[in-house]
């Protein structure tokens, strides 16, 4: 139903109000104006399935929902604190109930149950779902770019090729991280685990504490833990930008995270749900502007203490790609994940339908 339509339909019920009030005057007058004193039932009717559907339409526009969102510990969830803030003061049209973990694999139970709603997870274990869930899972944002760092507390890199021989630890294995650095690797001419070994963490806080601790190590680490481990290491320097790196060997855009939904939410009220992407999109505006307040509230929300997030948040590359650009990003990186490895996206690329790019009211 369009809703442009909405003042029409009023018109239409006043004038039908107007014509019952007319015919219950119609005996004490010996006659009317047959123009205005008739109104046939098939109007009535066609009248009567509008109100009955825009009705309909006026419930599913007035009623929000209570989401609850599962979200990785770092940047895909330090774009969101603003929602969250929000959200507990009700002062958002949902109600989102979020709950931070530090791993994907956390993550994956809740969705694959169906308890959780919505999830902020790496851009490859979105495609992993959908195959996994036989296409109820569906990819509605993309809410984190680039990220990733080679850093170092000793040794001297300046490219790639250096990194021949080395022991790097990093986190992420299965998920992005991996994928991304065995990538590049490759695409230098490296074999991962042959040419470098790769020691993985179960999360980037070990990580950050392996650096903070050496005086001659490598690790690949996401922002904020970067900053983190520099706070607490003068030593530790950024060597490498992952996402530059990217760009030397891809023309498709790295992609940290995305946001993904249980198809039968997004299809239980499809407004509602538009709405939180709305309301995300806020919250990201918010924090990518307004840096000494959004680290307040991600010191708050325990993601890293205050003073990390404000250094880190230039470097976060916090994002909302939505609609096409969000489609067209995506499916350009499944691509090049499944030409390196298909079991990166679970066996094989996601069908067109695995997003969701939004209502557009006429």
């Amino acid at each position: 139903m369009n809703i442009r339509k909405i003042p029409a339909l009023c018109a239409t019920l006043a004038f039908l109000t107007a014509c019952s009030s007319s015919a219950s005057t119609s005996d004490t007058q010996e006659s009317a104006p047959s123009d205005t004193s008739a109104v046939s039932e098939s109007e009535v009717s066609s009248a009567a399935e509008e109100t009955e559907t825009d009705t309909e339409t006026t419930a599913i526009l007035t009623n929000s929902m209570e989401y609850n969102i599962a979200s990785l510990k770092g940047p895909t969830t330090m774009g969101m604190v603003k929602l969250m803030s929000d959200s507990e003061k009700g002062e958002t049209f949902n109600k989102y109930n979020v709950t931070i973990y530090g791993t994907a694999d956390e993550i994956v139970t809740g969705i694959v149950s169906g308890n959780t709603d919505i999830a902020n997870v790496p851009a490859n274990l979105a495609a992993v779902l959908y195959n996994k869930t036989e296409g109820n899972i569906k990819t509605a944002a993309v809410n984190t770019l680039g990220v990733l760092y080679v850093v170092t507390s000793g040794e001297e890199i300046t490219s790639i090729a250096d990194l021949k021989g080395k022991t790097v630890y990093s986190t992420g294995k299965g998920t992005t991280p991996e994928y991304v650095l065995n990538y590049i690797l490759r695409a230098n001419g490296l074999e991962p685990q042959t040419d470098v070994t790769i020691e993985y963490k179960s999360e980037a806080s070990e990580c950050a504490a392996v650096m903070a601790e050496s005086e001659n190590a490598i690790a690949v680490l996401p922002q904020p833990y970067v900053t983190a481990a520099q706070l607490q290491n003068e030593n530790i320097k950024i060597a490498l930008s992952l996402t530059d790196e990217w760009d030397k060997v891809s023309e498709t855009p790295l992609i940290t995270g995305v946001t993904i939904a249980q198809k039968s939410v997004i299809e239980e009220n499809a407004v509602a749900f538009d709405d939180f992407i709305g309301e995300y999109q806020a919250s990201v505006d918010f924090v990518n502007e307004n840096t000494d307040e959004a680290a307040e509230l991600i010191g708050n929300y325990d993601i890293v203490k205050a003073p990390v997030a404000k250094k880190a948040l230039p470097y976060c590359n916090i994002t909302l790609l939505r609609r096409e650009d969000m489609r067209s990003a995506v499916t350009g990186y499944w691509n090049i994940l499944f030409d390196a490895d298909p079991k990166s996206v679970g066996g094989k690329l996601p069908n067109d339908d695995a997003f969701y790019t939004e209502m557009i009211y006429e």
